[in-house]
């Protein structure tokens, strides 16, 4: 079925978007602005007069844009659709108007352990692991190679792509008096989350004793590690080659950006930042932004 702008207007809803141009084109595809051909469907996140150079060179039929192209006197071949958060409603037109194909059942070369509770709707894909008494939501999916430990709960909608590895036992030893490692038993296990995403070769351990639990709606990015007893909040971003240390708390909404190391037993506020490459030692109150090399807050470096 052939979709137009009049449809985006609709998903969007009239009070949310503004309409420069012909309601009526019809949109064929989607591409980036700078590639997009005729009958594409596109997105600019510039503002004002930083979007009019961008606008008046794409090739796209429609452009979501931001709602301060209002303001602008330029005129523009393609037909605009001005709103709010152009990123995020572009996103939802492609869920809408293209979606992705849904996978569903269980690879044959999957292994899957004894008492597990598996849901109608989820993909376990080639080659996975899933060990004894695991519980899994429905419509999950979980891509080729990963290996799910024994006793991991696992909501609905959750993501878990290739290769990353749930419910291991964690890095806990103690010394004994010949200074011989032994190792602390893990008896705890990983509860995921509804909605939860979780990358490619990110490993997250089990608990000690309590659980590890990834909180709903998280998106955890490729090659991140989470150590046992790790508590992250709802709706957090964790992005790639982060280290977090066990015991570590990580309020809502928090974000983890790229090479971060989190120290054992910190916690991390609510709506606070870690930024790229910052190794945390202390406490980060919610809102805070720390950086740097041991992180420090931007508000203490302001000062």
């Amino acid at each position: 079925m052939k979709k137009t702008v009049a449809d985006i207007k609709k998903l969007v809803g009239p009070k949310n978007c503004k309409i420069i141009g012909d309601i009526t084109r019809e949109i064929r595809g989607v591409g980036p602005i700078t590639e997009a051909k005729a009958g594409d469907l596109a997105f600019c996140v510039k503002k004002g007069k930083d979007a009019i150079p961008i606008l008046e060179k794409t090739k796209a039929s429609v452009v979501i844009c931001n709602s301060d192209i209002l303001f602008q006197k330029a005129k523009f071949d393609e037909t605009l659709v001005a709103v709010d958060k152009p990123r995020l409603w572009f996103m939802r037109c492609l869920d809408a108007f293209f979606p992705a194909e849904s996978k569903r059942g269980i690879h044959p070369t999957a292994v899957i352990g004894k008492n597990c509770k598996i849901s109608k709707d989820v993909y376990i894909g080639p080659n996975v692991s899933i060990g004894d008494a695991v519980i899994i939501g429905n419509r999950t999916r979980v891509y080729s190679g990963a290996q799910i430990h024994d006793r991991v709960r696992i909501g609905k909608n959750v993501v878990l792509k290739s290769g990353c590895v749930i419910g291991s036992d964690g890095f806990g030893y103690e010394r004994n008096d010949e200074g011989v490692l032994e190792k602390f038993p893990h008896t705890g296990g990983v509860i995921i989350e509804d909605g939860v995403e979780i990358g490619g070769n990110t490993c997250v351990d089990r608990g000690t004793l309590s659980n590890t639990i990834i909180g709903k709606g998280t998106k955890i990015d490729n090659l991140v590690h989470v150590a046992h007893n790790v508590v992250i909040g709802k709706n957090c971003v964790i992005i790639a080659l982060a280290m977090i240390g066990g015991g570590v708390k990580i309020g809502d909404s928090a974000w983890v950006a790229p090479t971060a190391c989190i120290r054992d037993g910190i916690a991390v506020g609510k709506q606070s930042l870690v930024g790229m490459g910052a190794v945390v030692t202390k406490n980060v109150p919610d809102g805070d932004v720390v950086i740097g090399v041991p992180a420090k807050s931007i508000k203490e470096a302001k000062k």
